[in-house]
């Protein structure tokens, strides 16, 4: 990585927890969200994830958010939302209340990681 900053979106660095279930999985895995943006966050755990897996991530405040995984380095992952999210919510004291559906704003678009590629489609060298 360079240290030039490339992102254009606003993201904070923070320490708290989340679960992550992966693809259609039951088992939630504990994570700590190291930073945290509308469009998408990093995680360090450990989790068995590759690029363009699909994930749901239970964030405090904000509720249950998709996403896909956009990268993984050693015991870090990097998962792009598919909904921008207040990531200011996560903040907050917890709420014992039901999460209102504001704190999904609008689809993101620009954070989504690609898809795997099919293997039938990959070119042999």
């Amino acid at each position: 990585m360079t240290g030039v900053e490339t992102r254009s979106v606003v993201r904070d660095s923070l320490f708290l927890l989340a679960d992550i279930r992966i693809e259609q999985g039951h088992e939630a895995h504990r994570v700590r969200v190291r930073n945290l943006s509308d469009g998408g966050m990093m995680a360090e755990g450990n989790l068995r994830v590759q690029r363009g897996h699909r994930v749901d991530v239970e964030l405090r405040n904000i509720g249950t958010v998709g996403g896909s995984v956009a990268w993984v380095q050693d015991n870090r992952i990097g998962i792009a939302f598919d909904q921008e999210v207040d990531s200011q919510l996560a903040r907050r004291p917890s709420q014992d209340s039901n999460l209102p559906p504001a704190a999904m704003l609008k689809p993101s678009w620009a954070h989504r990681a690609p898809s795997p590629p099919e293997p039938g489609k990959l070119r042999k060298i």
